[in-house]
């Protein structure tokens, strides 16, 4: 599984969050959202931007280019 996979898991997870929750406020169905975490699909940049707003984090945080989860 890739990073990006797994972080947002985590991140999801932290917040004591379920996947039908965080697919809601990206207003995709709970099936959909379960194949980025299980990186069946892609996440495209559109949905990327959401969860980092969502979980106040960089993009380069989710996709595993840095380990610092501060956004700049």
């Amino acid at each position: 599984m890739g990073r990006v996979y797994r972080r947002i898991r985590d991140l999801r997870e932290d917040r004591d969050l379920n996947q039908t929750a965080v697919a809601r406020m990206l207003g995709m169905s709970q099936t959909g959202y379960s194949k980025y975490e299980t990186g069946e699909n892609d996440i495209p940049t559109e949905v990327l931007i959401k969860l980092s707003e969502f979980y106040n984090t960089s993009i380069d945080y989710l996709l595993g280019v840095t380990d610092d989860p501060r956004r700049y």
